[in-house]
């Protein structure tokens, strides 16, 4: 099985411009059903696509592709015409928040947002709004959501992806491909791999998408990458101790990050004593999570987790 995506996700894209059409066109490629698209000044037209299939994603066919993807006004149109059930957000940092907000308007169950440097302020009012609705959002700045050989929603490059038995969560894009790559090298392959992103102001979370890993028949063992900054890995520290009943192996990255310094996500910043790798590593070894020491035992780390 897999969590959040697979072969009957309907994929909606909201901003169609140059970053928004690249991806969208390696979606295809991978084999990612595009139902639509939504550009308000494009509204009515179609947006082809063709190449070479890529052949890391779904097998069992053709060499090409060529697709053409409808673009409606709004979202609400565009699902009704469509039957999308999944959205992702390519649009620009000062509008993504409204087009977060659209997409929890219309109903979408999950909105993936991609795009990276939306105010907090504006976050904090989606997220708001968003709340009393039947939704997911996953982001904003994330490498999005795979389920390997079934479905690309973002950014990650689909070839180093294998499917497997393992679930993978994490807060950096980077190291999401590391870990996966580690876990293809060793045989381990992935269920799906979920990029929560580093802002302070988010939607899904770690504990979120440790209960989805958790109820997964078909998911053994989870691989949770963690920085410094805010409380997260030590909420799901937590949890795992609660209630997690399968292996868990973990890194934090920024062990040699200083205080008060941000160091590449947004929410990636140490303050008030609060936030540091030593904190969250120490937590998660006390829930009984196998931690990795560097990036590049990750995979030898959920091994250990696997073997008890």
């Amino acid at each position: 099985m897999s969590v959040l995506v697979n072969n009957d996700t309907k994929l909606l894209v909201q901003g169609m411009g140059k970053t928004g059409s690249f991806h969208t066109d390696r979606a295809i490629a991978y084999g990612t059903n595009v139902v639509g698209a939504v550009h308000p000044s494009k509204a009515g037209q179609t947006a082809r696509f063709e190449g070479e299939t890529d052949h890391s994603g779904v097998q069992g066919r053709a060499d090409t592709y060529s697709v053409d993807v409808p673009i409606f006004r709004t979202v609400k149109e565009a699902v009704e015409a469509t039957g999308a059930n999944a959205t992702v957000v390519y649009v620009p940092p000062p509008f993504a928040a409204d087009a977060i907000m659209e997409a929890g308007d219309a109903g979408v169950p999950l909105i993936i947002t991609i795009t990276e440097g939306i105010p907090v302020a504006d976050m904090v009012l989606a997220k708001r709004y968003l709340e009393d609705k039947d939704v997911r959002l996953v982001g904003p700045n994330c490498p999005g959501v795979i389920t390997p050989q079934q479905c690309k929603i973002g950014i990650m490059p689909g070839y180093i992806h294998t499917p497997g038995k393992i679930g993978v969560v994490s807060r950096s894009g980077t190291l999401t491909y590391e870990a996966v790559h580690q876990l293809t090298l060793n045989g381990l392959g992935q269920t799906t791999a979920i990029g929560i992103g580093g802002d302070p102001v988010n939607g899904t979370n770690f504990v979120d998408a440790l209960a989805l890993f958790n109820d997964d028949p078909e998911t053994e063992g989870v691989i949770m990458i963690g920085e410094i900054g805010g409380t997260a890995e030590e909420e799901a520290a937590d949890w795992i101790k609660s209630h997690m009943t399968k292996p868990v192996a973990g890194f934090i990255a920024g062990t040699s990050a200083p205080p008060g310094k941000r160091m590449g996500h947004a929410g990636a910043i140490i303050s008030g004593g609060q936030g540091t790798a030593e904190a969250k590593i120490e937590a998660l070894r006390a829930a009984g999570v196998v931690m990795a020491p560097t990036p590049t035992d990750m995979g030898s780390a959920m091994l250990s987790a696997l073997a008890g």
